[in-house]
């Protein structure tokens, strides 16, 4: 008896071994290969839809290298053909062949005007611009709290809902500094694109600060592909067509 109540003492005494912390940095990194490949080009077309139900399309043309810079080319609806949009980091412009000269636009800005806006549409690697504040495990999903690096970042606050086996985003909350909700992202229709690359080929916005209205993103294709530095310049804007040939 003496013996089994030592070794019960023993098993008291023995330190709790707790489960090891949730790494969202790491995590953070693996939703955004899984998004999308670090360089590709890309075909989505872009969906207004006003609260009457009337709606308004974009077909755009993408191409991505690194984890900052991207060039998107409009292809329709005619009126916007051949306009093309470039990033560098926080830094946006827009080309209009009419006017011949890019001109500087902002993240909140919106070159579709809907409810996405141009970092939105233009985005880069979230890793890029937000650092991981806490991650925790629920259900069937991870919460990535997200906070952004600097002030030029268009949203200050991100949370993201995680896909526990897909590692990819179901739902992205995105915040001001004041705490306010600007809008939602909703990802769905997880589709197989080929070349490892399997993600949600729909994206939907709403916003309180636009009831009634609605944007939706559909990926039609992405393959990885790289390109040189060139491309990624604002001399190179009004040639992007020649990527597609």
């Amino acid at each position: 008896m003496k013996k089994i109540l030592s070794l019960l003492l023993c098993l008291i005494a023995l330190p709790v071994m707790s489960a090891p912390a949730l790494d969202g940095a790491a995590l953070l990194k693996k939703v955004d290969r899984n998004l999308e490949p670090e360089s590709y080009e890309m075909l989505r077309k872009l969906i207004n839809i006003e609260p009457d139900g009337k709606k308004k399309e974009f077909v755009l043309y993408s191409v991505k290298k690194g984890r900052d810079k991207i060039v998107a080319l409009f292809l329709a609806p005619p009126s916007d053909k051949g306009r093309a949009t470039l990033r560098l980091g926080d830094n946006m412009w827009l080309y209009i062949p009419e006017v011949g000269k890019p001109m500087r636009i902002t993240s909140l800005q919106s070159v579709t005007g809907g409810v996405f806006n141009n970092a939105d549409i233009l985005r880069i690697d979230y890793t890029e611009e937000y650092a991981v504040e806490s991650a925790e495990e629920e259900k069937d999903r991870y919460l990535l709290k997200l906070k952004a690096k600097t002030g030029e970042v268009a949203y200050d606050k991100l949370k993201m809902w995680v896909d526990k086996k897909a590692l990819l985003p179901v739902t992205i909350e995105c915040y001001a500094a004041s705490g306010m909700l600007i809008k939602t992202l909703r990802f769905a229709d997880i589709k197989d694109f080929g070349g490892g690359i399997r993600r949600p080929a729909t994206l939907e916005t709403d916003s309180p600060l636009y009831k009634g209205y609605k944007s939706v993103m559909l990926y039609a294709q992405i393959k990885k592909r790289n390109f040189p530095d060139e491309v990624f310049s604002l001399n190179y804007l009004p040639r992007v067509e020649d990527l597609r040939k």
